[in-house]
């Protein structure tokens, strides 16, 4: 399954785009670096060439919203099941890497800057260390997928390794050149993967969900509370993770900053802004047309990738911000939705549980 994709020019009589090539493979390293958003508009780059310290540059690293990093390996005159191979062994070295090792790296790709000024300043939220480097993920950027690599990749990603490829392609049109991509998996399920990957020290997930809600002005608990619903948008990084929630889950809810403030049980499937309704003393409404305390991204409504998404629950228990539970130790993480398979989730559930008044 060669995965492959063309371009056509619209019009009355359309015209397939020539197929091209870059000038040079270094080109398309300087274009990810000028633009990160060429591979994911929620990713921020920390390192380019970084040496591991057995004769190998990792061609790039980035970090994810969460803390998490992205190993990124470009196939350049390398056959893919063989970079997939250098990507693997270049992961057991992102695996060992501690905060300071993170930040040292940064401060070599960005002489004079600091990782977590810039990461606060790129997402919002401040960059906690024990979130940083809790997981990893690789990237494999190719420039087509042959049958061999997708089997590989499938293979580990059965085995909770995650890792993806993306396939970039290069059309011409005249005087211009125009650069296209394809992911070979949606990059939600290996960030999802990556978030669940088992190390050393975890333990087998207790088949309980954790919930992010962020309330920066973009959305509000009170809101959520009244109506029923948990949300996230503004990019897919935030909002394709809640389509693990099925019917019948149990969430427990955090506000990043303050603690856990409810839990509650899914009563369907995720829904776009746009579309989503609210039960209110007039009947049936538009979400949008509801809710004030908070923009859920309405100027990305129309927008599949940006746009607010909700899950509608019942609330088991939810208490005002100011009754927020934090206490030392207590898991945390910045992803819309995990399955955390740390023993500290589990010590922070059970403790929820007696705060809550919550039984099995």
């Amino acid at each position: 399954m060669t995965i492959r994709h063309a371009i056509w020019k619209v019009g009355a009589a359309p015209a397939p785009l020539a197929e091209a090539t870059l000038p040079k493979e270094e080109l398309l390293e300087d274009m990810i670096v000028a633009a990160p958003s060429i591979l994911h508009d929620q990713w921020m780059l920390v390192g380019r060439q970084c040496v591991t310290g057995f004769s190998g540059r990792i061609d790039l690293i980035a970090i994810a919203p969460d803390g998490s990093l992205v190993l990124i390996e470009l196939k350049r005159d390398r056959t893919p099941r063989d970079v997939v191979a250098q990507a693997i062994d270049y992961a057991t070295f992102v695996e060992e890497l501690k905060a300071e090792d993170v930040a040292a790296i940064y401060s070599r790709f960005a002489p004079g800057r600091d990782l977590g000024a810039d990461f606060e300043s790129r997402f919002g939220i401040e960059l906690e260390e024990d979130m940083l480097n809790a997981s990893h993920q690789i990237v494999i950027v190719a420039d087509k997928i042959d049958d061999s690599t997708v089997r590989i990749v499938n293979y580990l990603n059965e085995r909770d390794i995650p890792i993806n490829v993306l396939c970039f392609q290069v059309f011409a049109n005249d005087s211009d050149t125009f650069l296209s991509r394809t992911w070979l998996l949606d990059p939600a399920e290996t960030q999802a993967n990556a978030a669940e990957a088992p190390k050393r020290d975890r333990e087998p997930w207790n088949g309980e969900f954790y919930a992010s809600f962020g309330e920066d002005g973009s959305r509000s608990w009170d809101e959520a509370v009244s109506f029923g619903f948990i949300s996230a948008g503004g990019g897919s990084w935030y909002s394709n993770s809640l389509r693990q929630l099925k019917e019948g889950d149990r969430i427990w809810v955090k506000i990043p900053g303050r603690g856990f403030v409810g839990v509650a049980r899914v009563r369907g499937p995720r829904v776009a802004a746009a579309d989503f309704m609210l039960s209110t003393p007039n009947g049936e409404r538009k979400a949008l047309d509801v809710l004030s305390a908070g923009h859920y991204h309405r100027q990305f409504s129309a927008d599949a990738d940006r746009s607010e998404y909700f899950i509608p629950v019942e609330w088991l228990k939810a208490v005002d911000r100011a009754e927020a539970v934090h206490e030392l130790g207590m898991f945390g993480n910045q992803n819309t939705i995990s399955k955390p398979t740390v023993p500290k989730w589990r010590t922070t559930v059970e403790r929820l549980k007696q705060v809550f008044g919550v039984k099995d």
